[in-house]
């Protein structure tokens, strides 16, 4: 599964790099998130409840930050595993400063199995789009306080 998204922040590239780095920030924002604890150096456990169609699930994840050029880029490597199945993906993230605007492009691939992939190919892009947007939507909300 591929999914890709461009969202634009009213402020510097340096504000947007530190708020896509502040884990509270990101635990909040994250749709289903429960927990958000660091496990080493730019290295995350995460406990999420997702709800896709009919399918709900638990999932436990790893998530790490890797190749890391601050203010600029780094890739997000996801693993998550529950009962409805698993996750494993990897998102390029780069930001684009404009003056006093920030673009942020999401490049993303997933490879889903179990029971969650049975939900069928549409709407695992469709739910996945849907908490990207919804992520990035209360970071904006964020900054703007």
């Amino acid at each position: 599964m591929d999914i890709t998204g461009t969202y634009t922040f009213d402020a510097a590239a340096d504000a947007v790099w530190t708020l896509l780095m502040d884990t509270s920030a990101i635990a909040g924002c994250v749709p289903g998130c429960r927990e958000l604890r660091p496990d080493g150096n730019d290295r995350y456990r995460a406990e999420l409840s997702v709800p896709v169609a009919a399918v709900t699930g638990q999932f436990d994840a790893t998530i790490a930050l890797e190749d890391k050029v601050q203010p600029r880029s780094y890739t997000l490597v996801v693993q998550a595993t529950g009962r409805p199945g698993f996750v494993r993906g990897q998102a390029a993230v780069t930001l684009t400063p404009d003056n006093e605007r920030t673009t942020v492009q999401v490049t993303a691939h997933a490879d889903v199995g179990g029971a969650i992939a049975r939900v069928g190919q549409r709407l695992l892009e469709g739910a996945a789009r849907m908490m990207m947007d919804r992520f990035f939507e209360c970071l904006r909300r964020k900054l703007g306080d």
